[in-house]
């Protein structure tokens, strides 16, 4: 019997090559398709989005970490003698969030900024409390929105001049970052739990007037935020309920020091503060 291998070798080889030639028309056809480079737009568009928002998410952790220690430093105001170089070093430790934030509007910049807004705001949130807080203390009163913003213009000469370029010709270019409604609500909403802490603290102290102090200033922010009610964002109806509560705890504060004050030592009272406020009721917060 004679192998008839020769031949059908031959064919599978011509088989091979038409097959090999028809995948590469279909590959150039494919390459070539407008709806294939327009999906591949689309992806390349997509994946530049998704890298930019990883990066603002790592900022606003950042933002979040430096604006709580400014705030556990600004806590420390009821047990020094003098407030002036704390409020100092206060400042330091918010230029640094500042320069956090300014990184943020650099990669905001051309951008929608709502298109990454849950990226950043819990950081946005956090400062807005941090700041607040350190207003209060130099002045007893609520900072703006707009002075909240004005502190967040940042001039972009120095940029100009690493390019060889003198800053003098190009001109200062300003870089700003606009905190929105919201994020400057619910960040006054959260200073509420550390004007409370304060509050607390300060009457361990032997510091009687600061509890009236902020129990006047929470009731109005507890009004204004009544004002909005249901008709705002839903976070801030979220966010009203734990302001009931730290206003519950410092009337409570108040009304202890008004009546027991007297009848016992003032080391003694931030004990009582703190037993009694454990008593309150969460769903309202009033005893």
């Amino acid at each position: 019997i004679v192998p008839q291998s020769d031949g059908g070798s031959r064919k599978r080889k011509q088989d091979s090559a038409q097959s090999q030639k028809t995948e590469g028309h279909e590959s150039d056809d494919i390459s070539s398709c407008p709806l294939i480079s327009a999906f591949k737009t689309f992806q390349l568009e997509l994946d530049t989005k998704h890298d930019k928002y990883e990066r603002l998410v790592k900022i606003s952790r950042d933002i979040t970490i430096e604006s709580k220690r400014t705030i556990f430093l600004l806590h420390r105001v009821t047990s020094v003698p003098s407030t002036e170089e704390l409020l100092t070093e206060s400042e330091v430790k918010l230029d640094g969030v500042r320069q956090k934030i300014r990184q943020v509007a650099e990669e905001l910049r051309g951008e929608d900024l709502y298109q990454f807004h849950r990226a950043f705001t819990l950081g946005i949130q956090e400062y807005v409390e941090a700041v607040s807080f350190q207003h209060f203390i130099k002045h007893r009163s609520l900072i703006s929105l707009e002075e909240v913003n004005c502190r967040l213009v940042f001039l972009n000469g120095d940029k100009s001049e690493e390019k060889g370029i003198p800053s003098e010709k190009q001109g200062p270019q300003a870089l700003t970052f606009q905190v929105t409604p919201t994020d400057y609500l619910l960040g006054v909403a959260d200073l509420t739990g550390e004007l409370m802490r304060m509050c607390i603290s300060s009457v361990g102290n032997g510091d009687i007037d600061t509890p009236f102090q902020v129990g006047q200033f929470l009731r109005q922010i507890h009004d204004g935020f009544s004002y909005i009610g249901n008709t705002g964002p839903y976070e801030v109806s979220k966010k009203l309920h734990t302001l009931k509560q730290s206003l519950g705890k410092v009337e409570d504060a108040c009304y202890t020091l008004r009546v027991r004050g007297s009848e016992m030592p003032k080391h003694m009272l931030a004990d009582v503060f703190s037993s009694r406020a454990a008593l309150l009721d969460p769903e309202d917060g009033v005893a």
